[in-house]
C-alpha cells in the first residue's frame, strides 16, 4: 500500500476530481468574449474614427481612456479584429498593429514591435533608431494606412519623442499615413505632453464608463453559462459577485475574478455548487489580486506617489501632535511630497509640482489606495493627512517591480 501511494502521480487525482467548470478559461479575465455587451456605442465610435483609414485617408488619432476593467482594451481590439477581416475581404491598403507598451516601454521599441507585425520576415533588431523609423515610413509610404494600437500608452519612457516623430511622419509620406490609437488609464497623462507635440496630435477622445450592478450581472450570466456546469453557480451567488464589484470599482475583470476564484473555494470544500458563501470567501483574496494588477497599471508618476508612502510607512514614519503623542503611518501632505521628490529624483524621474501631486493623491483616493483626511485639533495649522489603504509591503514589492526594473 505504501509502496503505491509512493509512486501515484500527484496530478492523477486532480484529473480524477469531478469539477463544477466545464471550461474554466472562461472565467479568467484574460478570455475575449466574442459578443461585447453595453459596449456598441463605444465599438461604433472607434470604428467611425478609424473608418476613413479605408478610403485611404488618414484618421483622426484616438485616445480611450477609463478605469482598469471597463474594456477598453477589448472593445478596441475587437473593432481591430473586424477590420482585419473586412481588410482580408475587401484588399484594402489598411494595417494595424497592437502593441502593448507596458512590454515595449520606448520609441524604439514600439516602432521595432510595430514592424515585426508589418515586416514579419525581416528582422530590425540591433538597427539604429532612425533606422527603424525610416523603414515604418517606407512601409506606409506604399500607399498603407497604418493604425498604431497603443496599449498603456502613458507607460512610454520618450512618450513626447514618440507621438511628436509618428504624428509629424504624416508631413513626410507622400502616400499612405499613420495614426495612432492610444488607450490609457490615465485621463492627464497628455498634460505632461509639450506643446508642439499636443500641437501635431489633432486626436480625439473617448471615455470608457464604469459598469453598474446590471450590466455587471449580465456579463456574469453569459460567462457562467460557458465557463460552469449547468446548475453548479447560484443566482443569488451572479447577483453578489455582480454587486460587490459594483460597488468597488464596475470592474468588470474583477466580478470574473470574483466568480473564478468563488468556484475554486467551492471545490476546494468539495461543494457541488456555488454559493453566496463562497463568493464572500473569495473577496478578499480577489480585492488583493485586483489592486495589485490596478498597481502595475498606474502611471508613472502616481506610482512614485505610492512608493513614497508606503516607504514612509515601512519605515514607522508618521507625524506628532502638540501634546507630543505621536501617529504612525498617518503624514502630512508636505512631508510626503518631499519624500516624493527625494524618490523621483533619485531614479531620474520628472518632480511634479505640488499641485499635480495632491491631484495624484486624490486620484489614488478614489482607487481605496490612500485615505486622506483634514488635519483636526492637536495639531499646528491646516493640513491635509494622508494613510495607506492597501498592505504596504504587498505595494513595496510591487513597486519596486514596476519602478526598479523597467
Amino acid at each position: 500500500m505504501i509502496q503505491e501511494q509512493i509512486h501515484e502521480n500527484v496530478f492523477q487525482r486532480h484529473l480524477e476530481k469531478s469539477s463544477i467548470f466545464s471550461n474554466r478559461s472562461i472565467i479568467t479575465p484574460h478570455y475575449t468574449p466574442q459578443r461585447l455587451p453595453f459596449r456598441d456605442k463605444q465599438i461604433e465610435q472607434i470604428s467611425e474614427v478609424v473608418s476613413p483609414a479605408l478610403q485611404s485617408t488618414k484618421p483622426d488619432n484616438l485616445f480611450v481612456y477609463g478605469k482598469v476593467g471597463t474594456g477598453k482594451t477589448v472593445t478596441v481590439n475587437h473593432v481591430m479584429s473586424q477590420l482585419c477581416e473586412f481588410i482580408s475581404q475587401n484588399n484594402s491598403q489598411v494595417d494595424f498593429a497592437y502593441i502593448n507598451c507596458r512590454n515595449h516601454n520606448s520609441k524604439y521599441k514600439v516602432i521595432l514591435k510595430a514592424l515585426s507585425k508589418f515586416c514579419p520576415t525581416k528582422d530590425f533588431i540591433g538597427y539604429s533608431n532612425a533606422f527603424v523609423y525610416e523603414k515604418l515610413l517606407h512601409y506606409a509610404e506604399k500607399g498603407k494606412q497604418l493604425v498604431l494600437v497603443l496599449d498603456e500608452i502613458d507607460k512610454v519612457r520618450d512618450l513626447d519623442e514618440l507621438i511628436y516623430a509618428l504624428t509629424r511622419s504624416n508631413d513626410e509620406l507622400q502616400h499612405g499615413g499613420i495614426s495612432l490609437i492610444g488607450i490609457s488609464n490615465n485621463l492627464f497623462f497628455k498634460n505632461k505632453l509639450d506643446a508642439r507635440t499636443k500641437s501635431a496630435l489633432m486626436q480625439r477622445e473617448m471615455v470608457f464608463p464604469p459598469y453598474n450592478a446590471d450590466e455587471l450581472k449580465a456579463i456574469l450570466q453569459d460567462r457562467v453559462k460557458m465557463a460552469f456546469r449547468p446548475n453548479t453557480v447560484e443566482e443569488s451567488a451572479i447577483n453578489l459577485a455582480a454587486a460587490l464589484a459594483a460597488q468597488e470599482t464596475g470592474d468588470a475583470r474583477a466580478a470574473v475574478m470574483l466568480m473564478l476564484r468563488a468556484g475554486e473555494e467551492a471545490e476546494r470544500h468539495n461543494m457541488g455548487s456555488v454559493s453566496d458563501v463562497h463568493v464572500r470567501m473569495a473577496k478578499s483574496r480577489v480585492e488583493q489580486e485586483v489592486t495589485l494588477h490596478m498597481v502595475e497599471t498606474l502611471p508613472k508618476q502616481q506610482q512614485l506617489v505610492l512608493y513614497a508612502i508606503s516607504l514612509m510607512t515601512l519605515q514607522g514614519k508618521g507625524f506628532g501632535k502638540l501634546n507630543g503623542s505621536r501617529e504612525e503611518g498617518i503624514f502630512f501632505s508636505g512631508d510626503a511630497y518631499r519624500e516624493y521628490e527625494r524618490i523621483a529624483s533619485g531614479m531620474s524621474e520628472h518632480v511634479v509640482s505640488s499641485r499635480w501631486f495632491r491631484e495624484y493623491v486624490n486620484e489614488l483616493e478614489t482607487y481605496g489606495l490612500l485615505l486622506t483626511t483634514a488635519s483636526g485639533k492637536g495639531v499646528r495649522g491646516t493640513t491635509t493627512l494622508i494613510k495607506l489603504g492597501f498592505d504596504a509591503k504587498k505595494l513595496q514589492k510591487a513597486l519596486e517591480k514596476e519602478l526598479l526594473c523597467a
